[in-house]
């Protein structure tokens, strides 16, 4: 199966004119001018998705990285994601998201705002994604989406979603942590599945396997595990502030792993025991 992907790759989101990068770029934990720098890095290198949250603390870092990049605003994919409802009821939930397009403060909207956790209950996954519609709407999002879902958190959505399915769902996904029963909702629901920790933080540099495959096709174990997600029709979101890195995890489209490899890879799959990320 041949597939050949490049770093300007767009996907389509389901009944959406928007497309989303196949690659993206994470900034968990990047902060202050750290975090720009990172970010103008990617951008320099060709990334021009990137993905960020009110949870980092680092959406205005990633507008003023975009700013300075003088690249066209309708050329940069940016995401932010809001973990729970204000408090305040529906208005206030609108209102905490109206603040995080402005401290991005790109011509007035993001690409893609997602509902972070479904950790707040039925009453706050409604009141979020109800706000986010609004957002839609309004054009101070171009796409709505959510992280961490389950099927029955999707399938929820329909007694009250005028948007269904979501545009995308983003959840942990590597060679150890291969959530196959969301992925296959997903694909047969043709919601855009994004993998974050596709690197598993680097916990598994060493691992036997990885490496070997590593050697055969002389790439380094995160090249592996970004090319794998690539592979699996998974949008990657690799993190790093090493220059080396965020530039080396871009160069991921001169090879292609074969068949065998990939079942090997599949073959790690430890199911839930194998995730590195709580929920939150």
């Amino acid at each position: 199966m041949a597939t050949k992907f490049s770093l300007t790759d767009l996907i389509a989101l389901p009944n959406s004119s928007v497309k989303i990068p196949r690659l993206g770029f994470g900034v968990y934990q990047s902060h202050a001018e750290t975090c720009i720098q990172s970010c103008l890095k990617a951008l320099e290198v060709g990334y021009r998705h990137i993905d960020s949250a009110q949870y980092y603390t680092n959406e205005e870092q990633v507008g003023e990285a975009v700013r300075r990049s003088k690249l066209p605003r309708s050329s940069i994919f940016v995401t932010t994601k809001i973990l729970s409802p204000s408090g305040g009821g529906p208005e206030k939930t609108y209102s905490k998201m109206v603040e995080s397009v402005n401290k991005i403060n790109l011509e007035g909207y993001v690409d893609l705002f997602l509902i972070h956790s479904p950790s707040s209950g039925p009453e706050g996954r409604k009141e979020m994604w109800l706000a986010l519609e609004k957002l839609l709407k309004e054009g101070k999002t171009k796409s709505i989406g959510v992280s961490n879902f389950g099927v029955g958190h999707i399938e929820e959505m329909k007694t009250y979603a005028e948007i269904w399915p979501p545009h995308v769902n983003q959840i942990e996904l590597h060679p150890w942590c291969q959530q196959r029963t969301i992925v296959e909702y997903c694909h047969k629901q043709g919601i855009v599945i994004e993998a974050y920790s596709p690197l598993v933080r680097n916990q598994k540099a060493e691992d036997p396997t990885l490496v070997k495959i590593a050697e055969k096709y002389q790439v380094s174990t995160a090249q592996v595990l970004i090319r794998y997600c690539l592979q699996k029709g998974w949008v990657p979101l690799p993190k790093s502030d090493t220059s080396a890195r965020i530039e080396a995890n871009a160069d991921v489209f001169g090879f292609e792993i074969d068949e065998g490899d990939m079942n090997t890879l599949d073959a790690l799959d430890e199911g839930d025991k194998g995730a590195i990320v709580g929920v939150i």
